[in-house]
């Protein structure tokens, strides 16, 4: 009896712990993706051919766990079969994350923008779920007085 009511309270703290850490982190993201947004980030392969840039590779990578109450969730749906969505916004923030950090590298280089983004996901460990996702590409750093007449 006692196992069932550690597992509930478990169960419910995870919940509770775990939304109130999603929503912070939402909140994080939020506020950045504003700050960053003069940085553009985009999977075109093909540069701007206007100017003539140095070209830097950037990295932008993070690990996010999931909560206890979504790792039991997501468990239950394995043995019916189906859609994880308690998983998508896990892998939501971490996708977000990792180009935020993606464009605080390119920042701090002096890049115009990155082109070329690609993303990278992977799992970690056995137990809670533990993802890593990585963001790369391509910075353009602007030469100086580099303009390319046609």
């Amino acid at each position: 009896m006692i196992e069932y009511a550690l597992f509930a309270v478990l169960l419910v703290l995870g919940f509770g712990f775990g939304q109130l850490n999603e929503q912070r982190h939402y909140k994080s993201i939020k506020k950045r993706e504003q700050e960053m947004s003069v940085l553009p980030a985009v999977a075109s392969k093909h540069p701007p051919t206007d100017t003539q840039y140095q070209q830097q590779m950037v990295i932008g990578s993070v690990v996010v766990a999931s909560d206890y109450f979504k790792s039991f969730l997501a468990n239950l749906v394995n043995v019916f079969g189906g859609r994880i969505r308690s998983y998508e916004p896990l892998l939501d923030r971490g996708r977000r994350e990792a180009i935020l950090r993606l464009k605080q590298e390119a920042s701090k280089q002096g890049a115009s923008m990155v082109f070329n983004v690609k993303y990278e996901t992977s799992r970690i460990g056995g137990g809670v779920t533990t993802i890593e996702v990585m963001a790369y590409g391509t910075a353009l750093i602007p030469a100086q007085n580099s303009v390319v007449h046609a």
